[in-house]
């Protein structure tokens, strides 16, 4: 699944922006690796990511993509979703939440007009101030699904149907 060219090239627009006023170095490199997020809409993880930018650069490290990813993130220009220990990465700005199917581990984005409608509990601003509200959906996505159905045998039922032979 990949962006639209006018929205990747607006991401690599505000990337290179923020590179110059941070005074954060732009390589070639990490602009490979931002590229590789940013055209992805599949919420790739480090390993996805190496092997996209290692098309253009054969050698660089997982180290080198995991650095930059978090410095990345450390810069508001990716998101992340799941645990530290399976980390994927996110471009998209905007708020969104998320489907995450939990047979193939496929990610969606899911672009409400409100998405910050669902608030967190009450006893969350009792802990401090809370800077985000993110919503996790989890399931089984129709293509799994279909995939499933496809692998079950038939119901017993559907056996003796078919084996019965006229009279």
């Amino acid at each position: 699944m990949q962006v639209q060219a006018i929205e990747l090239q607006k991401r690599i627009d505000r990337f290179q922006e923020l590179c110059r006023t941070r005074g954060v170095r732009l390589t070639p490199q990490r602009l490979e690796v931002f590229r590789a997020v940013a055209a992805s809409s599949a919420h790739p993880d480090a390993e996805m990511v190496l092997r996209g930018v290692q098309k253009r650069f054969p050698n660089v490290s997982l180290d080198t993509v995991y650095r930059t990813l978090w410095m990345l993130n450390d810069l508001g220009l990716v998101g992340t979703l799941g645990r530290r220990d399976s980390v994927r990465f996110d471009a998209e700005s905007r708020p969104h939440h998320h489907y995450v199917c939990r047979r193939c581990q496929r990610v969606w984005d899911l672009m409400e007009h409100n998405p910050t409608a669902f608030a967190p509990p009450g006893e969350a601003t009792k802990l401090g101030t809370i800077q985000e509200v993110r919503l996790e959906v989890q399931g089984v996505c129709t293509d799994c699904e279909k995939t499933d159905k496809a692998k079950r045998p038939p119901s017993k039922a559907a056996r003796t149907k078919t084996t019965r032979t006229p009279s």
